[in-house]
């Protein structure tokens, strides 16, 4: 677990389940209301930082649909009786779920969430006094989107992109490299200190992952 704070808000960065996803609280540091961003698994592990810090969960919001970003859902929102935002592009893969979980983890994480409000039909999420803007950027899923708070400086990219240069994964069916290439390409528009917190790994900025991007030894 690590915490980092930005302003009014705090940032806790809990990498959970076997694929060590990154699970983040966001917190306005005013009011201790949080968003859960990406909860993949460890339901209880994530209920235990939430009650040790005192949090009120305002909702559950996930980049993309895979099963390593969406397992804990359904009993966090059960728990907080909060809402679940995604994009229903990636609903098909929300509800293939316990397939994939025993199929690349070995067991069944249980029921399915019902996705509340979709993300794919969404420009803006307010939160306190801040506004995530939502970009959408397919390519790993079609359903990929990344979470953008402008006056912060910081972004959750899900598996878009990652530290060191690395970008998400494409090989799977319904994956599209053209896309995924455009998505990457639309977020480095964005100013180059901003700080980005991938699905996975380390932080890092922009700038950091543009030169590790282009770089000819990559």
């Amino acid at each position: 677990m690590k915490s980092e704070k930005i302003k009014n808000l705090e940032i806790i960065i809990l990498p959970v389940g076997q694929m060590k996803a990154n699970c983040y609280l966001l917190i306005d540091t005013k009011s201790q209301d949080c968003i859960v961003i990406d909860p993949g698994d460890d339901t209880e592990y994530i209920k235990t930082i939430v009650l040790h810090n005192n949090l009120l969960p305002k909702k559950i919001i996930v980049t993309h649909g895979h099963v390593d970003h969406v397992m804990a859902v359904w009993e966090l929102c059960a728990t907080w009786q909060i809402p679940f935002w995604a994009s229903k592009k990636d609903e098909f893969l929300i509800n293939n779920m316990s397939r994939s979980a025993q199929h690349w983890l070995g067991f069944d994480p249980g029921p399915i969430p019902v996705v509340n409000k979709d993300l794919g039909r969404q420009k803006e999420i307010s939160f306190e006094k801040h506004f995530f803007k939502i970009i959408q950027t397919p390519g790993h899923t079609p359903g990929s989107v990344c979470l953008y708070l402008e006056k912060e400086n910081i972004i959750f990219v899900g598996d878009l992109i990652f530290a060191g240069g690395g970008v998400g994964r494409t090989d799977f069916s319904y994956s599209n490299k053209n896309e995924l290439d455009k998505s990457v390409e639309k977020i480095l528009q964005l100013p180059p200190q901003t700080i980005f917190y991938p699905g996975h790994g380390e932080s890092d900025t922009l700038e950091n992952f543009s030169k590790q991007y282009l770089s000819p030894n990559r």
